[in-house]
């Protein structure tokens, strides 16, 4: 029987994507209290940020067109947002945040914030800040952009 290959080097990768996973699990129960999900949250924080056609903030936000155009029509729907053409751009529609979405996004960053602060608490003290440090060295860094990968291709299978 093959042997599995010994690990030379910690699981970055299973670490950060559980690690990742459980977070976004948090945060999506937590924000749904206040009936707003994460990528709803997201939207209205890059939206707040500055004047943002759909394409940036769904950019920004990691959402595919699709995700993007529902997660919008559900801030339209709940009177958080709403799409209006750009002032310096009349083909292109910008995310204008609402008085109501401008107040349930600044629940909803509380909510994050403290969902934030209770997973740094497990770790003891001083060792928050270098591993928030350390984190936003990689994301600035290494691991900032992501690599174009080839699509692996698989060999056609018969049918016979």
């Amino acid at each position: 029987m093959a042997k599995t290959p010994l690990r030379t080097v910690p699981d970055l990768t299973g670490y950060l994507t559980h690690a990742g996973h459980v977070l976004e699990t948090q945060l999506s129960a937590a924000l749904a209290d206040v009936g707003l999900t994460l990528r709803m949250q997201c939207v209205l924080r890059h939206a707040l940020e500055a004047e943002r056609t759909q394409i940036q903030i769904a950019e920004l936000a990691y959402l595919d067109k699709t995700t993007m155009v529902v997660t919008v029509d559900a801030l339209e729907k709940a009177g958080y947002a709403e799409r209006k053409p750009s002032a310096t751009d009349r083909r292109a529609r910008i995310i204008a945040v609402t008085e109501a979405g401008a107040a349930i996004a600044q629940e909803g960053q509380r909510i994050v914030d403290r969902v934030h602060a209770e997973a740094l608490e497990v770790l003891a003290a001083a060792q928050r800040k270098p591993f928030v440090d350390a984190l936003q060295e990689l994301v600035d860094g290494h691991l900032s952009t992501p690599v174009e990968a080839q699509p692996v291709r698989r060999a056609r299978q018969r049918t016979s």
